[in-house]
């Protein structure tokens, strides 16, 4: 899991580098080549996932009585997360049944909650790096098998993939609460890391989303940080851990997955400064160039009666916070909750009106200053139904809302 995003100017100066997964498969077929020839090699050199080469020094190689253990250095280039300069190993040993196993061993997780893409109780190598590594073995079987030791019991190899501080780095990740106990995940779909790619912090938004439905929750919390997430927890103690969803500038990811995953009722809990870009629509509050509009934020302040001193001071506000202080001074009610309101409407839409949406604007302190919850159409037009008077209640519906839209729900 991503932990960290990083940012630079001059994307000349990012240098990319490699998943968990690459190094596992790195490590697997150095500890291979050993255990069929007896070589102790310093580089290692392995086909990407995405099909293109690396090489790998290999920073550990150990012959014992029992196996090989082989161990490479993860570099994640300038994109590091918790697992940056992390030894991925590989204990490879001889086994009397023909093929090649794979486990995981200390510092690699197990899955104990369904909803990812590996069954409960297996150890956290997703399918892409788990072919990976078998590949590689398999690559260096076919090329040694002519010299590998002629001993009955050694029909086939047994590999083991170790993080020794695994379960210490995972302590940074949200890993312990989407159920993968013990350690790290072993991960990458190309092998690769490209520095600052949003891919990887939206997917674990998605896959987060996932769990928690395939878990029986159906009312997950979107918050746009860990101070935000403090907060929502302690607003809403009855939720599940699984629940909370630090989604960052992805929100519009988290209310998406949402209604993919049929979650019934999303949360979004922020502060003034994301919530301010939510008002004006922007779902994703990363992207650049996406400021917040201190003359929509006026217009809201006119709407809700505000004094004209304070509708001139937001307009000429420099942030979110500003605006806060602002209003501190006369403290309009009717200003914040018109806030919470236009965001929500602003999701409802993002999501064709197929979810409960409620907005919580809290204090830097976690205190809660506002909220506004909207409704989903879906749920209103089913509850009119199960009242035979659908035609009636669907008329007070945008037409929009649900033209040639498929009900997610309902349908095969």
């Amino acid at each position: 899991m991503v932990t960290k995003v990083k940012r630079s100017k001059k994307r000349s100066d990012l240098r990319s580098g490699f998943t968990t997964g690459a190094c596992a498969a790195a490590a697997s077929r150095a500890a291979a080549h050993t255990l069929l020839t007896g070589l102790l090699p310093s580089f290692v050199t392995i086909t990407l996932p995405n099909l293109e080469s690396a090489t790998f020094a290999i920073a550990r190689l150990e012959v014992h009585a029992e196996g090989v253990l082989a161990g490479i250095i993860k570099d994640a280039g300038d994109d590091p997360d918790c697992t940056h300069d992390a030894e991925i190993q590989c204990f490879a040993r001889w086994r009397d049944q023909a093929g090649i196993s794979l486990d995981g061993g200390i510092g690699v997780a197990r899955v104990t909650l369904p909803g990812l893409e590996l069954p409960v109780g297996q150890p956290a190598i997703n399918p892409v790096p788990r072919a990976n590594i078998l590949d590689m073995v398999q690559l260096e079987w076919n090329l040694n098998v002519d010299t590998k030791p002629s001993n009955g019991c050694q029909q086939g190899i047994a590999l083991e993939i170790r993080v020794p501080d695994g379960e210490e780095r995972a302590k940074e990740t949200i890993g312990p609460r989407l159920g993968l106990i013990g350690g790290i995940s072993i991960l990458g779909t190309r092998g690769t890391v490209k520095p600052y790619s949003t891919s990887a912090f939206s997917a674990s938004v998605r896959q987060s989303v996932q769990i928690a439905n395939a878990n029986q929750q159906n009312h997950v919390v979107l918050t746009t940080g860990s101070r935000s997430e403090k907060s929502a927890m302690a607003m809403l103690p009855h939720l599940d851990g699984i629940c909370f969803i630090q989604a960052g500038d992805f929100v519009g990811v988290g209310l998406r997955a949402s209604k993919r995953y049929q979650v019934q009722t999303v949360t979004v809990v922020a502060m003034i400064g994301k919530l301010a870009k939510m008002v004006a629509g922007h779902m994703m509050t990363h992207v650049s160039g996406r400021a917040i509009d201190f003359q929509l934020l006026t217009d809201l302040a006119v709407q809700a009666e505000c004094s004209a001193d304070l509708c001139q001071q937001i307009r000429d506000a420099n942030t979110g916070r500003h605006v806060l202080d602002l209003w501190r001074e006369t403290s309009p009610q009717a200003f914040l909750d018109l806030l919470c309101q236009q965001a929500a409407e602003h999701a409802a839409v993002y999501v064709d009106h197929y979810l409960d949406i409620e907005f919580r604007l809290i204090d830097f302190d976690g205190r809660l200053l506002a909220m506004h919850r909207s409704p989903s159409h879906h749920h209103m037009l089913s509850d009119s139904t199960s009242k035979s008077n659908i035609y009636t209640k669907s008329a007070q519906v945008s037409p929009s809302a649900h033209k040639d839209i498929p009900c997610i729900r309902c349908s095969k």
